[in-house]
């Protein structure tokens, strides 16, 4: 307006020529080019996520995932394949071998627990109604079966319990160097029996802590299994830094711990005991083929099929956005710019003008589009029915 109405008396210009230049700066000074920026590399960013199964609650989320300086892992369902198997049991002193099947199963039956379903898969017993059943979040598992209290849990709960013996703890020694996991049936005086469970690791987890290491993140496995297990996997896996014996509550001091030390922390996990940490995390990844709700509520990020690979490609993802967005924000201003002065000093035209506006516009979009270049669409993992149940418990 200024232009138009000012020029023809301070340059001595005919008002339609001052029409038509103030006309050729507005179009210039239009900021499509600048606003759309941003969302349109943004959604490409979110979309070429989505199509490798990798999706991204928000656009803060897909900006910050660059800035990660550790990725706290889960064991069980994350490193691991999370489909234990039953590998070596025995009643451990005097008792009947069928009637300890019989009780191991009945609270075992009663879980959700992917080593309890090992158990029962591994025993292929039934046991009667096991009564007053109670989770113990991070422990196990108690009720009373044939009116006798039983407990089937972990090292840790035995060890509350004041069962742990010197016969015992070497036993156990020898199943957590291998890697193994050991859930023991006791009464209230003395241990009944003990089952050893192996999972395996995922085929991905080598090849995604060396890619997570190459970007510079750290990472550090945390699990509710013994220290001595979450070692033996932490070495096959890769991992210097393994920490067991973490109930969920020690999970979250975990990750407060690591973003004092670390910075930007992410974590990785699967369950319901998971949950609270994912909170935590400046980005939360769950494993969405068989993990739990509660996991995928909790977390930012949700990895469909279940691939660890897919934590460092988003650190990769997040770093190509944000420099495509910082390409399309120097191409919008940069262009306006040019034409801004040419305006200015009388050598603009119309044409020029919505060039610099349209084809601002155009080229910010097909720049933010190259997100979508090379990535094709990867179907989500399909898990078994009793695979996507909630996890109870942390053994």
């Amino acid at each position: 307006m200024a232009v138009a109405l000012l020029t023809p008396f301070l340059m001595g210009l005919t008002w339609l020529e001052a029409l038509y230049k103030a006309l050729v700066l507005l179009v210039i000074a239009c900021p499509c080019a600048l606003v759309i920026s941003t969302p349109v590399t943004v959604v490409s960013g979110l979309a070429a996520g989505a199509r490798r199964g990798i999706l991204i609650k928000g656009g803060t989320y897909l900006e910050d995932a660059r800035l990660l300086k550790a990725v706290a892992l889960d064991k069980t369902g994350t490193i691991t394949e999370g489909k234990p198997k039953l590998v070596e049991w025995k009643v451990w002193g005097t008792g009947d071998e069928a009637a300890t099947q019989q009780m191991a199963a009945s609270l075992a039956g009663r879980s959700d627990h992917p080593v309890s379903k090992a158990i029962v898969q591994g025993l292929e017993v039934r046991g009667p109604e096991a009564e007053n059943f109670k989770a113990l979040p991070g422990r196990g598992v108690e009720g009373v079966v044939n009116g006798l209290r039983l407990v089937l849990g972990n090292h840790r709960l035995i060890h509350e319990q004041g069962l742990c013996t010197p016969d015992l703890e070497a036993e156990l020694a020898i199943h957590e160097k291998q890697g193994r996991t050991v859930t023991l049936l006791a009464d209230e005086s003395r241990v009944l029996a003990l089952f050893a469970v192996a999972d395996t690791i995922r085929e991905t987890s080598k090849q995604a802590i060396v890619d997570l290491k190459a970007l510079g993140v750290t990472s550090v496995m945390l699990t509710g299994d013994n220290t001595a297990t979450a070692k033996a996997i932490a070495a096959q896996a890769g991992i210097d830094d393994a920490r067991g014996d973490l109930l969920p509550e020690a999970k979250l001091d975990a990750i407060k711990e690591m973003q004092k030390r670390y910075g930007a922390t992410g974590m990785t996990g699967d369950g319901i005991n998971d949950a609270p940490a994912l909170a935590q995390a400046d980005i939360g990844f769950a494993m969405g083929g068989a993990g739990t709700d509660t996991a995928m509520e909790a977390a930012d990020v949700v990895i469909m099929n279940d691939n660890l690979e897919r934590v460092a490609e988003t650190v990769r993802l997040s770093k190509r956005t944000h420099a495509i967005l910082w390409q399309n924000i120097t191409l919008a201003l940069g262009i306006k710019s040019v034409f801004l002065v040419m305006a200015v000093v009388g050598t603009a035209t119309m044409w020029m003008a919505v060039f610099a506006d349209m084809g601002a516009s155009l080229l910010v979009v097909a720049n933010g589009l190259r997100l979508l270049r090379g990535t094709q669409v990867e179907p989500a993992t399909k898990p078994s029915r009793s695979e996507t149940k909630e996890h109870a418990h942390s053994h």
